[in-house]
């Protein structure tokens, strides 16, 4: 059942007017509806199994399906192709509260929504919104392939090429780190009709993945975290694509990409916030029922500080990452504020994970408490959707432009 229909969500509202946010960042009933149901989903069907997820590197499938009846699969996607048509903010919401209780989950949903499903509702043709977007609300998923092993941050630099031959491009080449390659069922593939063109002549095309000879997958990257998301490279050897599965026009893949590069830095510090969260929570109940020197251990003045230091900033990072979510639902720039949500968030995952296992001790650092797989989780967060280093000469550039303008 959709959230849609319950009268306790979200029912009847428009893209981006869900409910208001006030000035206090203070969430009204709709939004905490919202909340509530994804809470109680993370609590109820992925807090119970995210250990083995983690432990067998097996992918959600099931979870994923039932996010979808919930109308999770398609969160900004318009209504006339299945989708929920909420705003940037219930998106970062939903990934948060879903990353509480599985990270892998988190991200699948995040990279499904933010850098498929979104892209292709807001780019894609008719006909390509019928055959790449209307199944994918219902549980199909989808991928997003920019990376290559020679070209993360720096994507100018992809080599795979897209040669035009009559109604038909022929793609070569490798796409690197997909995540959910094994399971989507269509990929959205950038590749450059002319390398001599740079940024200008990198292209997006919509291929489905359906075991076609021309299309393989790499072996699964075994990682560090996340690993109940299969990750791998897409190999694309002579694949012969329709000129109607070009997204836009012929070098407008870079700029499409770095638009949907700004939602996902929100999904990405969504998923950041989620651990930040569960990592503080666990610190706080271990530290109020673990005794030492003769107190709770929560009662020593560098305990509080840890403690204190976590919740300051995780507010200051959701504070972030919220008004980025704001300021895309009302078409301002973002791209300053998505680069300092991904930031901080990262940087609160990463380092209340940290906290996490210290104030735990040995318990956080062996596998039946859930300390070191968090600690693993929020690694990535600082890498995937632009490394941390990216994201400060963006903000960096982005403060010097607005100086500029002064």
């Amino acid at each position: 059942m959709s959230i849609l229909n319950t009268k306790s969500t979200v029912v009847g509202c428009s893209l981006g007017k869900i409910v208001r946010l006030f000035a206090t960042f203070d969430l009204s009933s709709d939004y905490n509806s919202l909340q509530k149901t994804c809470k109680d989903f993370a609590n109820n069907e992925l807090r119970p199994i995210a250990s083995e997820t983690d432990r067998l590197k097996r992918f959600p499938g099931e979870q994923i399906k039932k996010l979808a009846d919930l109308g999770f699969m398609g969160i900004n996607v318009s209504k006339k192709y299945g989708g929920s048509e909420l705003d940037t903010l219930a998106t970062s919401i939903v990934v948060e509260e879903i990353s509480n209780g599985c990270a892998s989950t988190g991200i699948i949903l995040a990279i499904h929504n933010c850098l498929y499903a979104d892209l292709v509702n807001r780019h894609g043709t008719e006909k390509q919104k019928e055959e790449f977007l209307r199944p994918f609300t219902t549980g199909d998923i989808g991928a997003f392939a920019l990376s290559e092993y020679n070209a993360g941050s720096d994507v100018v630099n992809i080599s795979t090429t897209a040669r035009r031959d009559g109604d038909f491009f022929v793609l070569n080449g490798s796409k690197a780190w997909v995540t959910s390659a094994y399971q989507a069922k269509a990929a959205i593939i950038f590749a450059t009709v002319d390398r001599q063109l740079g940024h200008k002549g990198i292209s997006a095309f919509l291929i489905p993945l359906n075991n076609q000879l021309e299309v393989s997958l790499g072996p699964a990257d075994d990682k560090m975290g996340i690993k109940g998301t299969s990750t791998s490279s897409i190999i694309l050897q002579d694949c012969r694509v329709h000129k109607d599965n070009l997204i836009g026009n012929i070098g407008e893949g870079f700029q499409i990409a770095m638009a949907q590069l700004q939602l996902a830095r929100i999904g990405v510090a969504s998923q950041a916030l989620g651990i930040g969260q569960v990592t503080l929570d666990l610190a706080v109940s271990y530290a109020s029922t673990r005794h030492l020197f003769g107190k709770q251990m929560i009662d020593l003045q560098l305990v509080k500080s840890k403690i204190a230091k976590m919740a300051v900033d995780l507010e200051s990072a959701r504070l972030l990452t919220w008004k980025a979510a704001r300021l895309r639902d009302a078409n301002s720039d973002y791209r300053k504020l998505s680069s300092m949500a991904k930031y901080a968030a990262s940087r609160c995952a990463t380092s209340n994970a940290h906290q996490c296992v210290q104030i735990l001790g040995g318990m956080g650092y062996v596998s039946n408490m859930a300390a070191e797989r968090h600690y693993r989780d929020a690694r990535i967060t600082q890498i995937y959707g632009g490394v941390t280093d990216v994201q400060t000469l963006i903000i960096a550039e982005r403060v010097a432009e607005e100086y500029d303008t002064k």
